[in-house]
């Protein structure tokens, strides 16, 4: 039995408590069994593909997987961090041959989820499969409501809690994972790029600025932050997603601990480190959006706000949900594509050569 699998029994078979719990074990037996309807006109496939046998991914052995082959489709493997046992769901598009260099996104789940539901949740495989890049789904390590939190430096958790002290590195953890798949699979290291939904949006903001040689551009969703202090060495090209009626992660802020100020002054914030040049950022109005533009940015970069009008605590565009989870989460809306926004974001914005 894999870690996932493991995971995945556990948290289907013990009762949970907190905002997420009916959802997030409705996710789990979905990601199980495959079915998720799709949503969007078409644009998601009908059914989420269960993780292939387990296999183990080696520490990153500074060399490239060019030349090797993979077969299409998903793969749990696990593999070492700072002396913790993690797990990973890989998803190889179809089409790969292992002779040309193809893109990397990691997806990050949220909090009290993993990494099977987020592959469901995000419906982003059949994104990777039409635009031919390699999706990587991880899974954080710190046990909650049966499922799992990350390890966000100086951030609370859900609940106002701190991380324990003995928690892993985060940080460490997704940087080595992205060495890990350039040795294992044929992958662009100019081309790496994160996303993540809620708490998986928090820990992809910090990503931007710890390790913003490592990724190209983010795309957090329902989770955009700006971390503080924030170390990035280049200016980090940022799109984010957010629903106007989340009641999680509020769009106006005033939420948990970790949840103080408002998504647009996180995108305020990260135009200012961007160093970008409007004083007053565009503003298009769209069927059902608002997206908030900067440009002007160093470096060609940008950052981006899609803000989704009446939309919960969701991935726009996403896989329709069962009831039992826009109960919980709220209402979704196809307004917007996130996948296929961020994808053209991240095409567009792929790091800077030297």
């Amino acid at each position: 039995m894999s870690l996932l699998d493991e995971h995945t029994r556990r948290l289907s078979g013990q009762r949970m408590s907190g905002r997420w719990c009916g959802c997030i074990q409705a996710l789990a037996v979905l990601a199980a069994v495959g079915l998720v309807a799709a949503c969007g006109g078409g644009n998601h496939s009908a059914a989420a593909p269960a993780a292939g046998p387990a296999g183990t991914l080696a520490a990153a052995s500074g060399g490239s997987g060019c030349g090797h082959p993979a077969a299409p489709g998903s793969v749990t493997y696990t593999l070492q961090s700072g002396g913790h046992a993690r797990a990973v769901i890989v998803h190889v598009p179809v089409n790969y041959s292992g002779k040309t260099k193809v893109p990397l996104v990691l997806n990050l789940h949220g909090s009290e989820s993993n990494a099977q539901a987020q592959e469901v949740f995000s419906g982003m495989d059949a994104t990777s499969d039409a635009d031919g890049f390699i999706v990587a789904y991880p899974q954080a390590l710190i046990p909650d409501a049966g499922g799992y939190d990350w390890n966000i430096p100086g951030v609370p958790l859900l609940g106002g809690q701190n991380p324990p002290a003995n928690a892993a590195n985060d940080v460490t953890f997704l940087t080595g994972l992205v060495r890990s798949l350039e040795a294992r699979y044929c992958v662009s290291t100019s081309r790496v790029y994160a996303t993540g939904m809620s708490g998986g949006g928090r820990m992809v903001s910090q990503l931007a600025c710890d390790a913003s040689q490592t990724f190209a551009a983010v795309a957090p969703v329902a989770g955009l932050r700006f971390p503080s202090p924030c170390p990035a060495v280049r200016p980090v090209p940022v799109i984010a997603f957010h629903g106007t009626a989340d009641a999680v992660d509020p769009f106006e802020g005033n939420g948990q601990a970790y949840w103080t100020y408002s998504v647009p002054q996180a995108a305020q914030r990260w135009a200012a480190k961007d160093a970008c040049q409007a004083a007053t950022p565009r503003a298009v109005h769209g069927n059902g959006y608002l997206l908030t533009e900067y440009d002007g940015c160093t470096a060609n970069t940008a950052v981006e706000l899609y803000a989704v009008g009446d939309e919960g605590h969701e991935w726009p565009g996403g896989p329709t949900m069962p009831s039992a989870i826009t109960k919980e989460l709220g209402p979704q809306s196809d307004a917007v594509n996130a996948n296929a926004l961020m994808w053209a974001f991240f095409e567009a914005h792929p790091l800077p050569a030297g």
